[in-house]
């Protein structure tokens, strides 16, 4: 018999409805079970048993994130299903920039009121997110908290840990002048931003269904769609190319990640003409009266993630993750220089 509680209904919490979600959500987390899972959800903890063959020094690499204000667009637009996807990769991207594969993931949701299917569209989105990572979805919670959060509304967050054999950490101090600069494209402004996003498209007073010829799809939907994420791509490159640094381009844009990859006194050189920006960019510098400088240091702008190789790899680096649907190319190269990015 499962407990429950008159008195903490009447103050806004229904333990009854955590069950029901706990119920909707198994077939999606069935879908992220790898051999390493060893537990199902509703213990304590998530047990995983990593498998260690073949490493002579395992390294656990660990991050945590959120979706951030993206979530507004989830609300405003009635839609659930892919912010989930938006949570894993904010994790599992900053993850794979060290070169460790992501082993499981833990999702934190807190809302005001707890609706079993919209709970259990958030936690398919992680699930895919998951899957599209290659974890485990070993646990995580809901809270239920009425008078702290609106009652439509939620805050998602994650956790994941990875593993890689510490003399494959991707080591940004073989990087040298000459190399060259690799972009892994973006989807969109992946979960960046939004806090500007938002009001440059006055979100709250426009039509996000409309269509948009610019964008060839809806505001809504162009600001929805997930961050990419790059973990299986990424991995299969570092298996026959030495990837020297990997850049995340999340929150700061390309003046604030890039040089987080790079070791002091070399400087990313980047050619303008060769970027690809996406439209929702040029709408959002357009509208919002953005200058340029203030777009690299906020967006990704079409560029998902840098991968810095040596310039005699990085003919076969664009082949392989070019045969992994990843439609990557060169951008640049780096220099020696203090300045740390230079956008030319």
């Amino acid at each position: 018999m499962k407990s429950f509680s008159e008195s903490y209904r009447s103050a806004g919490v229904d333990i009854t409805a955590g069950y029901k979600s706990v119920e909707l959500m198994k077939s999606s987390i069935a879908r992220t079970r790898t051999p390493g899972m060893i537990s199902g959800i509703g213990g304590f903890g998530g047990l995983f048993e990593p498998d260690l063959t073949g490493m002579e020094r395992p390294v656990l690499v660990s991050g945590t994130d959120g979706v951030g204000t993206k979530l507004k667009l989830a609300f405003l637009m009635d839609k659930h299903d892919t912010v989930g996807i938006d949570c894993v990769a904010m994790c599992v991207n900053d993850i794979i920039c060290c070169g460790a594969k992501p082993l499981f993931f833990l999702d934190y949701i807190a809302c005001g009121r707890n609706v079993p299917e919209k709970i259990a569209a958030i936690v398919s989105g992680v699930a895919e997110g998951c899957v599209q990572a290659g974890c485990a979805l070993i646990g995580g919670e809901t809270a239920e908290m009425p008078g702290f959060y609106p009652e439509n509304e939620y805050d998602l967050a994650g956790y994941s840990t990875g593993i890689v054999d510490k003399a494959k950490i991707f080591d940004n101090s073989a990087i040298r002048p000459g190399d060259a600069l690799i972009a892994l494209p973006s989807s969109g402004p992946h979960s960046n931003g939004y806090s500007l996003i938002r009001k440059v498209f006055d979100v709250e007073n426009r039509d996000l269904g409309m269509y948009s010829d610019e964008l060839g799809m809806s505001v809504g939907e162009a600001l929805l769609t997930p961050t990419v994420i790059y973990v299986k791509p990424v991995l299969k490159l570092a298996e026959s190319v030495t990837v020297k640094g990997l850049s995340n381009i999340t929150g700061g844009g390309f003046y604030e990640n890039i040089p987080r990859s790079l070791p002091e006194g070399l400087a990313a050189k980047i050619d303008k003409a060769a970027l690809r920006p996406l439209p929702m960019f040029d709408m959002l510098q357009r509208l919002g009266g953005i200058p340029e400088r203030d777009m690299y240091n906020t967006f990704n702008m079409g560029v998902g993630m840098v991968a810095t190789v040596s310039a005699e790899e990085a003919d076969r680096a664009l082949r392989i993750l070019n045969e992994a649907d990843v439609a990557a190319y060169a951008i640049g190269e780096v220099v020696a220089s203090d300045e740390r990015v230079i956008l030319q």
